[in-house]
């Protein structure tokens, strides 16, 4: 289990109140801030503390706890003007991990600019998830670490079957490191598999993998 950390939510959409429960279910403390008290009250069985407040003012964010969280996450993404101030207030009070939701690109470049630790564009990055998975069969599911390397759920390529994964040699072949199998697809993860293990036709792997690498393999 992960180490127990400290989460301040500011925007109770479907975005930041899907981060909230998340992170509750989690067993994480979320601090979860809105304007609406609708949005406050849809959050408030789950988290530590749902809160009615303004985010763009600083004082309310210190009375209510905000400076003590490990990350806040500022989920406004089509309100510019309220995400800028979130987070140069989540800044201000010393908040040490600042993600902040953004519409578009150039959203995107002014949070950064103003200080925002990490920006994401959730239907943009979705998009492309959805996209890439769709292009080929054999990926299940595919998640970009960065520009170089995604973690990938893979049905085992006709190529691997009934070979061991010392044989196929992955990482030096195709830059693929094996964090888990799967004998099929309602199975339990199995983690760090043996190098002597031999891939069957019903497995699926999960896998880290060199972006370019896995390019030059063969998925339709």
């Amino acid at each position: 289990m992960s180490e127990k950390k400290s989460y301040a939510i500011l925007g109770l959409g479907i975005f930041g109140s899907t981060i909230a429960r998340v992170l509750s279910d989690s067993n994480h403390d979320v601090i979860a801030i809105d304007r609406d008290i609708t949005c406050v009250d849809r959050v408030s069985e789950y988290v530590v503390n749902a809160v009615q407040a303004d985010i763009t003012d600083i004082d309310q964010l210190r009375s209510i706890g905000v400076q003590d969280v490990d990350v806040a996450v500022v989920a406004t993404g089509s309100h510019l003007e309220d995400s800028i101030m979130a987070v140069l207030n989540l800044k201000e009070l010393g908040v040490p991990y600042v993600v902040a939701k953004a519409k578009n690109r150039k959203y995107m470049n002014i949070l950064e600019k103003v200080g925002a630790d990490r920006v994401v564009r959730p239907e943009k990055e979705m998009g492309e998830r959805v996209a890439k998975q769709l292009l080929s069969t054999n990926i299940i599911d595919l998640i970009d670490i960065d520009d170089d390397y995604s973690v990938i759920e893979i049905a085992a390529l006709p190529d691997w079957q009934n070979r061991s994964l010392k044989d196929l040699n992955l990482r030096k072949n195709f830059g693929i490191n094996v964090l888990g199998i799967r004998k099929n697809p309602k199975a339990h993860l199995s983690i760090s598999p043996d190098a002597d293990y031999v891939i069957s036709e019903q497995d699926r792997l999960l896998i880290i993998a060199d972006k370019k690498k896995f390019a030059e393999l063969n998925l339709d």
